[in-house]
């Protein structure tokens, strides 16, 4: 095949994935800005509440960009506007499957090359760094809720939040302790690869992976924080901070699929934010804003640069 049918097919694949996921999007953004009603957006509060989510939106975007620049460096020298580019194609392609698993297939596909098993390896790290964020977030929120609003379920949730940090903190500190197991198992000796490439990474660097997952997730609830705040739902500062990452660790247990979240997200939101105030509207339009401003704006941008992507090399 020679080089200019590639290119012509390339880009051919590129926009029609690119237009399928843009329609989905509009599709998706539109059902549910029909379903809310324009009058959920009236009676808002300050302005500078606003600017301020949209500052801690691009905050977020660049502290995981950077994230994602800093792992796969540890696989292959990487310019960091292929790897922002890479983190862009990712989420738009998390649009389409359950819990966003697809964000980091989507970016090493993106990446393309010869090291794609090296960027899987780096991408568990990654991804576990994250979890780390939203378990500790989370654990906060639940210590909270147990003490105001005490109950079985909450216990039992606090439980098990306090074991997965554990299991998490082991697999990505300790995980090189527990090679030589690994290795006698067929089954596992697949992610020993893992434990080998984390041995030859520096714990300051993974401290500041780490460092970067807690900072990105202190963002993101903060600027929900400020939506709700601009959307008149009165809460208390530290409290309403701690319930807010309660209820990012809410979405990150519950099972979901990207397009249809925000039904989820407004039904968990309720039930978290209902002890605090009764402003039904204002919680499920600052919902529906922070779906909108951290998941619908970077896949939108992430499509487009879709068509960029070597689909045939």
């Amino acid at each position: 095949m020679n080089k200019s049918i590639k290119i012509w097919l390339n880009y051919t694949i590129g926009a029609a994935i690119c237009a399928l996921l843009l329609y989905t999007i509009y599709g998706q953004v539109r059902q549910q800005a029909t379903g809310m009603g324009q009058h959920l957006w009236v009676h808002t509060g300050p302005s500078w509440l606003l600017a301020a989510c949209i500052a801690l939106m691009l905050l977020n975007t660049w502290l995981e960009s950077y994230k994602w620049h800093t792992l796969v460096s540890w696989a292959e020298a990487t310019p960091y506007r292929t790897a922002l580019a890479s983190y862009l194609a990712g989420v738009a392609f998390s649009i389409i499957t359950p819990n966003r698993i697809g964000e980091y297939p989507g970016r090493i596909l993106y990446l393309g090359g010869r090291n794609t098993f090296r960027y899987i390896n780096i991408s568990v790290s990654g991804i576990v760094s994250q979890l780390a964020g939203i378990y500790t977030f989370g654990l906060m929120g639940l210590v909270y809720y147990n003490f105001a609003f005490p109950s079985p379920l909450a216990k039992a949730a606090l439980a098990g939040c306090i074991t997965i940090n554990i299991l998490i903190a082991v697999v990505y500190w300790r995980f090189d302790a527990w090679l030589p197991v690994m290795e006698k198992s067929k089954y596992l000796r697949r992610f020993a690869v893992y434990g080998r490439l984390m041995g030859r990474v520096s714990a300051a660097n993974r401290m500041r992976v780490l460092g970067i997952s807690l900072l990105r997730v202190a963002v993101f609830t903060a600027q929900y924080l400020f939506l709700l705040r601009w959307m008149n739902v009165e809460l208390p500062l530290l409290q309403g901070f701690c319930l807010a990452a309660l209820f990012f660790w809410i979405m990150a247990v519950v099972p979901s699929l990207a397009l249809t979240e925000l039904g989820i997200r407004g039904t968990v939101s309720i039930y978290v934010f209902q002890h605090f105030s009764a402003n039904t509207i204002g919680i499920l339009a600052a919902t529906g804003g922070i779906w909108l401003l951290n998941l619908i704006v970077p896949s939108v941008l992430g499509s487009i640069l879709i068509v960029r992507m070597k689909w045939v090399r």
